[in-house]
């Protein structure tokens, strides 16, 4: 089924743009499988690793399927558009309005342009994004602390270690106080992933390198990630905290484990076991890599929130949809009642659909302010 859906797109591509142009068949045969081809590259993910979310074949060949299955998608968008505005000559003369084949060729140039603009956006290293905090009696040893997001790395054939050594590099060179990792470090197992995820035991911040698990770590040996993570420097918050301290002052780094631990025997996710003995006064920063919950953790006091897992919705408009599937959070700061939820839009994203438009990626450095 999960296949048959993907193949949508590329049937309506077929129907209605590919069988009306005035091209020779076997022409219209070769573009139409091609695309075809494209249309179930996740099939070959599984043939190649026994998992749709972990390609095992060359990265170029990984980024030419997103980037015709993203030209797929986009040019199917666009010719639905096109039908949806014939209708109005077929309410008013009866009849559907003939085409010019240039419309179809102008629709396909934009889809080819979006696809590989889109691609490239989502493979580059990411840029930094400054954000503001506002954090209701904060301590005054923490004004102006910075934190540094990272957040679904999906460190794989499409982000190797190649990215992953430029990503460290540039956020070492941010300098701030704490980093945070908010899950979804991987895509493959540990025997695949162990030269990609290296660079990670580089990250250097003098309050330490925090870290959560996201829902891909179950599908790839949670335990044996988990352990790994934890080899190269980073404190896995499986449903603990941590305090930093200032002086006198404190703040609570807590984390959580994932809502894909459910149905699983590994730990669900636990915020009470994650603040028990977390002193009162100080105020929380919870990691929870999905924003779904965060209506529910408002009520537990929590000061702020930061989350990942949606990638920002990836493409304007798609991200209505990905709003819908995670409590209608997605992208961005939102304020629910006296906590602050940042989403972020992720450091990388799934190898499977690796296109951004308009939800470019970010290194996020988040700046605490105290406020009254």
């Amino acid at each position: 089924m999960f296949h048959l859906v993907l193949g949508l797109p590329w049937l309506v591509v077929v129907i209605r743009f590919i069988l009306p142009l005035p091209w020779i068949w076997p022409a219209k045969a070769m573009l139409a499988g091609v695309l075809l081809i494209a249309s179930q590259h996740l099939v070959f993910n599984r043939i190649s690793s026994g998992s749709i979310f972990a390609p095992e074949y060359p990265r170029p060949l990984i980024v030419a399927f997103n980037f015709l299955f993203g030209a797929t998608v986009l040019l199917a968008v666009f010719q639905i558009a096109l039908d949806l505005l014939s209708l109005i000559p077929l309410l008013l003369n009866g009849h559907f309005p003939v085409v010019p084949p240039v419309v179809r060729y102008v629709m396909g140039t934009v889809a080819i342009l979006l696809a590989a603009v889109g691609v490239a956006q989502a493979v580059r290293i990411p840029p930094l994004k400054n954000v503001d905090i506002a954090i209701k009696d904060l301590p005054e040893a923490f004004d102006g602390y910075r934190l540094l997001q990272l957040t679904d790395l999906h460190l794989s054939r499409l982000f190797p270690v190649s990215w992953a050594e430029a990503v460290v590099k540039k956020a070492n060179e941010l300098k701030t106080d704490l980093i945070v990792v908010t899950g979804d470090f991987i895509d493959g197992h540990l025997e695949r992933r162990r030269a990609d995820v290296a660079p990670l035991a580089q990250l250097q911040a003098p309050d330490g390198i925090f870290a959560i698990p996201g829902n891909h770590e179950y599908y790839f040996g949670y335990d044996d990630w988990i352990a790994h993570d934890t080899s190269l420097g980073i404190h896995m918050l499986t449903n603990e905290h941590a305090v930093i301290e200032r002086g006198g002052d404190r703040i609570v780094i807590a984390g959580v484990t994932d809502l894909a631990a459910f149905g699983r025997k590994m730990p669900n996710p636990d915020l009470t076991a994650a603040l028990e003995g977390a002193p009162a006064e100080a105020p929380v920063i919870l990691l929870d890599h999905q924003p779904r919950m965060a209506a529910e953790t408002a009520k537990r006091g929590i000061a702020l929130q930061l989350s990942g897992h949606t990638h920002g919705g990836m493409v304007l408009g798609l991200d209505r949809l990905v709003a819908r599937a995670n409590g209608g959070f997605v992208s961005g700061l939102y304020e629910i009642g006296d906590m602050q939820l940042y989403v972020n839009n992720g450091t990388g994203l799934w190898p499977g659909f690796a296109l951004r438009l308009g939800r470019p990626s970010e290194l996020t450095v988040f700046t605490l302010r105290r406020r009254s």
